[in-house]
């Protein structure tokens, strides 16, 4: 038998360790991240099984079709696995470069691409939203009396960017109320830019009333999609151009767009036709539309491997590989809580498991141990998507999640407090 070169042959030990390994897809060339040493580093055997089991469970339990799992530990990738299908209607399986929309985990995205132009000083955190739109100049807050009829009483402040990026604007999502107020606003981001251009969508919010008075109470709603306007005009060019100059380039992240190209549209990831909670039928609308303008609160897509590169990057105080995007202390002031004890915080309002977090900017940050739902650390950070990804950082555990699946229905909020669970129980300290 013809014996191997020794370089060729620690090659093929070090392919087939890889191969062999649950931890991993099959084709490792492109793993996003340096690979642990060894596979798995940080975390218990039995724990990786379990968390192998839940996926199965669930896809075979028809609550989820697929996701693609990247977690980093100490910088290094632990796990980078898909489970199940892209598109269980036509059989086809997961693959680790499937495309997701982000939906809310865009935000993240446009909060560290504005905060480059804050590191410029082109972008004070104090300043009025009007200095760039000034739409907003004299806002109105609605008020609704006993009768149901709703008043408008001018704002005591003006919308600040700080405001845009800690939602404390009033600018509400409309679909997350039956209010007066709330049947002003359109329901989300993604329908606002589908419906309209950007001229047409800072025009409809600026004649809308305010939910909250500004720097008042933390509310979720469009503060990121105008924070996007915002740069664009501060940039002269498009959101997704911004960002990718100023984030995409430097991280690495070629699969992550606004604009979704007709020949990656077949890595595109499908929900299952059925809501498994209501028996309904579901579809991810945008998957299907064109937007009129590049939302910073919804519309990027991307893969796991960008997206925990991107993650990395911020774990890493704002750089990966030698290419620095943020400041150490810009990524620090971003993933502090910003919510003072003046501020109503309704974070918890949004799921379950944000109870005990603050928010910082574009991120939720956790401030107590416990209260919350789901395990985590002081200072862990975090935003999910309405179609079920899921994102969060922990710099205490060094450690950052990404999950890619698609979900539109309520289960996506089960899912987030299910993996969290098996991704802690997994570590071995």
């Amino acid at each position: 038998m013809k014996k191997l070169p020794l370089i060729n042959l620690s090659i093929a030990l070090g392919a087939c360790l890889l191969l062999c390994s649950p931890l991993f897809a099959a084709d490792i060339s492109k793993a996003p991240l340096p690979l642990s040493a060894p596979l798995g580093q940080g975390f218990s055997q039995d724990g990786l099984k379990r968390i192998d089991t839940f996926f199965a469970d669930q896809i075979a339990g028809n609550n989820m079709a697929g996701a693609v799992l990247a977690v980093s530990k100490n910088g290094k990738l632990v796990i980078y696995k898909p489970y199940g299908y892209l598109d269980k209607a036509n059989n086809k399986l997961m693959t680790t470069d499937a495309i997701f929309n982000l939906a809310s985990m865009t935000k993240v995205m446009a909060s560290v691409s504005a905060l480059t132009f804050y590191e410029e000083g082109k972008l004070p955190l104090n300043a009025p939203i009007s200095n760039w739109l000034p739409q907003f100049k004299d806002m109105k807050v609605g008020q609704v009396d006993a009768d149901g009829k709703l008043n408008l009483v001018p704002a005591k402040n003006p919308i600040t960017v700080q405001d845009l990026m800690r939602h404390t604007n009033g600018l509400t999502y409309g679909g997350r109320g039956a209010t007066p107020v709330h049947k002003t606003y359109p329901a989300g981001s993604a329908p606002a830019a589908v419906q309209y251009t950007a001229q047409e969508f800072i025009d409809k919010l600026a004649s809308n009333p305010l939910l909250y008075e500004p720097g008042t109470a933390w509310d979720y709603g469009f503060g990121l999609d105008v924070l996007g306007i915002i740069e664009e005009k501060i940039a002269g060019k498009p959101l997704g151009a911004v960002m990718q100059e100023r984030i995409w380039n430097k991280v690495g992240m070629p699969n992550t767009t606004f604009d979704l190209a007709e020949k990656d549209r077949p890595r595109l990831a499908q929900p299952l036709p059925i809501d498994p909670l209501t028996g309904k039928p579901q579809k991810v609308d945008i998957h299907t539309q064109k937007v009129k303008f590049d939302c910073g609160g919804s519309c990027a897509y991307s893969t796991a491997g960008d997206y925990i590169r991107f993650g990395q990057m911020l774990l890493n105080g704002g750089s990966l590989e030698g290419k620095r995007v943020l400041g150490p202390q810009t990524v620090a002031f971003m993933t502090s809580n910003h919510l003072n004890k003046d501020i109503k915080n309704n974070v918890s309002g949004t799921e379950p498991g944000r109870m005990g977090y603050g928010f910082g900017l574009g991120v939720a940050v956790r401030t107590d141990r416990g209260l919350s739902a789901i395990n985590g650390n002081v200072g862990d950070f975090t935003w999910n998507g309405a179609y079920g990804t899921i994102f969060w950082a922990d710099p205490k555990e060094q450690m950052v999640v990404v999950m890619m699946g698609v979900a539109p229905g309520e289960i996506r909020k089960v899912h987030r407090e299910q993996l969290n669970a098996v991704i802690y129980g997994a570590l071995e300290k």
